[in-house]
């Protein structure tokens, strides 16, 4: 049966309807009113709710008492195992103190008891088939389907669960050891994956934070597997994690905001917008506004983006072609438009009217020509060396050594051709993107089109004007006007060498970590504001 309730707002109330085999999916930031969406919805549905509280104890412990299966079940659903219990001591049981929104839900050994006495009563039932000989083919018990699962999440171990008894084996290693000491992203799979197997059939399984405790690596694979187990159950998921929201193939809802009469602001994830499904989840999903930046998002990349503009949610978006589609469909979107937005691409040696052309459409240029450049302007080398602890001669010398080595890369014309090279093909892939064919409509048109908006793409002026900016760059010992146009990731491990005596992937790792804690670099943080573009939102 589908299960329909109404969400209540501020204006009307929004009409829901989960069918059994479908998920859906509400996401909001902290304070949203999840938590109490969640018990809202349990307590609209009653009977054929099942809510997973984002508040669970995960103490597994294997030799809990074992009981009847109904009597487990019982406790499991309402908390209490009394053959009287029905949903109306719900609350007041498994919710301890009738508080369902903050109650913590302690229902592992519940849980265990309703597998244990599963696994009891289908091997007899098997056992007394096959004495009988009617037995075709054994029925799995959910303690079988629950470690087969387990196992294809985490190939690395093995569930061992005897009469009593579960032990956990490392493959390849001797031994074993008791489920009571597995890790808590293993007790978490474990607890999720048993609580939609015992659930009652054609259930609405409500789940608060189905990404607690789970890596992030394995949580699309986990949840396929329990929809896949469960095809009889329709599941809702809540959640404040926005790229598991996007990642689910589900109806999904934005909690845009709660009040505790309770009246929520529920918005449908609209389709035809110009992004991914996953990106307007993202858009949708965030209380500030959206910073597209060019990149494929690396940590260190992201770190200095975060912290320099802490205001904003920043979504990279590859290239400078896709921040500019991204920002002028968001900003045409009327779906979208109560989140403003902007962009930052690369510097790629704009001129003027170039750059005031993009700042109108709400894009703002780097100073330099590729992100890991900043890192390599004077200011900021120098905020990074202060912080490793240099000072005095000591700090002017390793700048000058590093400003040294970044002038000896291109002591050889054939090491400025190289950058004068990529240099060209950004600005022939740039002129080419712009291209619009879509008038032409014969051959003959169409080549005079091409011709006409490509007359002006003078490669041999371009490389010239380049050449002559690196060489005059080098002549005056330029460092800043160099790394406008300069692009070669190489330059960070110089930077690594000199500014901390390391390996670039360490020094990466190591300014991620300051970025991320801005008490710990201050002035670095200040340095790097100063030179990144004022981001304005529209």
């Amino acid at each position: 049966m589908t299960f329909n309730f109404q969400i209540p707002g501020p204006a009307h109330r929004t009409p829901i309807a989960v069918d059994p085999g479908s998920s859906m999916v509400f996401v909001g930031a902290n304070g949203s009113g999840k938590t109490r969406l969640a018990v809202f919805i349990e307590e609209s549905v009653g009977e054929g709710a099942h809510r997973i509280s984002a508040h669970r104890a995960l103490n597994l412990n294997p030799a809990v008492p074992k009981i009847r299966g109904a009597e487990a079940l019982r406790k499991l659903r309402y908390g209490w195992d009394h053959e009287n219990a029905s949903i109306a001591h719900r609350n007041g049981n498994r919710w301890a103190n009738s508080k369902p929104a903050v109650a913590m839900l302690n229902d592992f050994d519940s849980l265990l008891q309703a597998l244990f006495a599963d696994q009891s009563v289908t091997t007899l039932e098997t056992h007394i088939k096959y004495r009988s000989g009617t037995l075709t083919k054994a029925t799995s018990t959910k303690f079988e389907t629950l470690a087969e699962i387990w196992q294809r999440l985490l190939p690395h171990r093995q569930l061992m669960v005897s009469g009593d008894d579960i032990q956990v084996a490392v493959l390849d290693a001797p031994g074993t050891y008791p489920a009571s000491d597995m890790s808590d992203g293993e007790r978490a799979i474990f607890y999720l994956i048993a609580q939609a197997l015992v659930a009652a059939n054609s259930s609405l399984l409500v789940i608060d934070e189905p990404e607690l405790h789970v890596h992030p690596s394995i949580m699309s694979s986990l949840w396929d597997e329990i929809e896949a187990a469960r095809k009889d159950c329709a599941f809702l998921f809540i959640t404040h994690d926005l790229h598991f929201a996007a990642a689910r193939a589900a109806q999904k809802y934005v909690i845009r905001s709660y009040a505790p009469t309770p009246s929520w602001v529920i918005e449908t994830v609209p389709e035809d917008t110009g992004f991914s499904e996953e990106v307007t989840t993202l858009i949708l999903g965030s209380r500030r506004p959206i910073l597209f930046v060019e990149g494929t998002g690396t940590s260190l990349d992201l770190a200095i983006y975060r912290c320099c503009y802490s205001q904003w949610t920043v979504i990279p978006r590859g290239s400078c072609e896709q921040v500019l589609h991204a920002v002028v469909t968001m900003r045409a979107n009327a779906q979208l438009t109560r989140v403003t937005c902007a962009g930052v691409v690369d510097a790629d040696d704009y001129t003027a009217e170039e750059i005031q052309y993009l700042n109108g459409l709400g894009v703002f240029p780097l100073p330099v020509s590729e992100m890991e450049n900043l890192i390599l302007l004077p200011e900021v080398s120098r905020a990074i060396a202060q912080l490793e602890g240099f000072g005095g001669t000591e700090l002017e010398q390793q700048l000058s050594n590093l400003k040294t080595a970044i002038f000896g890369t291109l002591q050889s014309q054939a090491a400025i051709d190289d950058v004068v090279v990529r240099y060209c093909r950004r600005r022939i892939d740039r002129t080419l993107r712009k291209i619009d064919l879509s008038g032409p409509k014969s051959i003959a048109g169409l080549v005079e089109e091409y011709g006409t908006q490509t007359a002006n793409l003078d490669v041999t002026s371009l490389a010239a004007d380049a050449t002559r900016k690196i060489q005059e760059a080098l002549a005056n010992e330029d460092l800043s006007s160099l790394l406008t146009i300069y692009d070669n990731k190489g330059l960070l491990a110089l930077a690594a060498q000199h500014l901390k005596q390391t390996r670039m992937a360490t020094f990466e790792a190591w300014l991620t970590r300051m970025l991320r804690d801005e008490e710990k670099a201050p002035n670095l943080v200040i340095v790097l504001k100063a030179v990144l573009p004022t981001v304005q939102a529209s």
